[in-house]
């Protein structure tokens, strides 16, 4: 089996043990107005799971198109045609950095959306009986929508998780894997649990019957782009994310591989049917925001120029780059909150202590302390984080956790500083011994 960074770093453009460059924080920092918010100094943002800021270049291009080409794309005069254009550019720029065709890429109102028109399109390929698999590690935006099918005869068996630590086995998916299995759906990486799944030994495995692989990327996209195309070649055949959580606009993304895409019925208006992605947008999201969402790989080539000396024509070899380094930076913040909680007795970390296999999302469930108590003993302390279920409700019942009032969640990306991560350290240390 192959550890989880590794199926995460799959294709990555750094030579194998290849010293990253140093991280420049203040450049970083530099590219989000809120940083430079007066109303928001003082506070460290724990919360990036929820959403993270909004970089300058998605805020500007917003501004933009709000401003100057406010009106119907596509039709031939000057602004409409530049709002068109704007539109499209998004559409190949964010594509080539996931490695994929432009005509693969829905950019919808949200994951949730996405995800429930995939499953209705997909359920109209399927019969009674026919079986798919879910896990339990899901969260509900790529849960609900497969658990409903089974008001209408299909089948639909869980894939469990550990009831101690949430991980997901691969090898526990076989026994769920039959001739009549459609699809299996799985998260990159959980948005409660933290770990990274190996997605492409998960494929693979799913793809030795003939199912369709469907996987949540909305935990593990803000830690670096991933590169889907490479993902698509080990058997997935629709990946999703939102776009708000990797500093773009309130969108949701997903590629469906072509072949999967043409094969599906048309879920639009009638004219629709035989034009792509079109087909999978019930009503298309906001203009403006599709344009502004070329924004967010303007940013990460920001950051790619900044820190290599040299430019490599192909966006998908820079947003690996920015990917490893994005993981390597959130991997040495990660490490000193781990060992400070692994040092407790008095609370239960969901996930691996390692920071190598997970995101920096870290639920946490205090032992002697109220979850209210703890969430807001660290509010008291300036720190922005959340408590609750996150939608995650499935896992955490699977791990026994009552969903009322849920865990204390932590969770940061690159932009994270040092001293907030030491301050967060002081304030559960306070808040826990209180």
């Amino acid at each position: 089996m192959n550890h989880p960074e590794q199926t995460a770093r799959q294709g990555s453009g750094a030579p194998q043990g290849a010293v990253p460059p140093r991280f420049d924080l203040a450049f970083v920092r530099a590219q989000f107005p809120a940083f430079s918010e007066p109303s928001l100094e003082g506070w460290a943002f724990f919360e990036n799971a929820g959403g993270s800021y909004a970089c300058r270049q998605v805020i500007d291009r917003l501004d933009r198109y709000y401003r100057r080409t406010k009106v119907q794309p596509y039709f031939d005069y000057p602004a409409s045609r530049q709002a068109g254009d704007s539109m499209d550019l998004a559409y190949a720029e964010l594509a080539g950095h996931l490695g994929v065709g432009a005509d693969e890429l829905v950019l919808g109102p949200s994951t949730t959306q996405n995800a429930a028109i995939l499953s209705r399109a997909l359920h109209q390929t399927w019969s009674e009986g026919d079986e798919i698999v879910v896990s339990d590690q899901n969260h509900e935006a790529n849960a609900g929508c497969w658990h409903r099918l089974a008001e209408s005869g299909i089948v639909v068996r869980r894939w469990g998780i550990d009831p101690e630590t949430g991980s997901l086995d691969p090898e526990s998916l076989e026994p769920l894997l039959g001739e009549r299995t459609r699809l299996v759906s799985l998260p990159h990486c959980s948005n409660v649990v933290g770990e990274i799944n190996p997605v492409a030994e998960i494929a693979r495995r799913a793809r030795g019957v003939g199912a369709t692989v469907v996987v949540d990327g909305v935990s593990y996209a803000p830690h670096g782009l991933p590169d889907v195309g490479a993902l698509q070649a080990a058997g997935v055949d629709a990946y999703l994310f939102s776009l708000y959580k990797t500093y773009g606009p309130h969108l949701g993304a997903m590629t469906v591989r072509r072949e999967l895409l043409d094969s599906l019925p048309n879920q639009s208006h009638f004219f629709h049917a035989s034009q792509g992605r079109k087909k999978l947008l019930v009503a298309g999201p906001d203009h403006a925001q599709i344009a502004a969402a070329t924004g967010v790989v303007e940013y990460l080539d920001a950051v790619h120029d900044h820190h290599f000396s040299d430019r490599p024509s192909s966006a998908l070899e820079r947003s690996r780059r920015v990917h490893d380094l994005f993981r390597d930076r959130e991997q040495r913040l990660l490490a000193p909150l781990l060992e400070f909680l692994a040092r407790r007795d008095d609370v239960r970390v969901i996930g691996s202590l390692d920071a190598r296999r997970r995101a920096p999302t870290v639920a946490l469930l205090p032992l002697r302390r109220g979850v209210e108590e703890l969430f807001t003993g660290l509010v008291d302390r300036r720190m922005m984080l959340g408590a609750g279920d996150f939608y995650g409700v499935r896992p955490l019942r699977a791990m026994g956790i009552p969903t009322d009032p849920g865990v204390v969640r932590l969770s940061f990306v690159h932009y994270t500083s040092e001293d907030d991560v030491e301050r967060l350290v002081e304030a559960l240390a306070a808040s826990l011994d209180a």
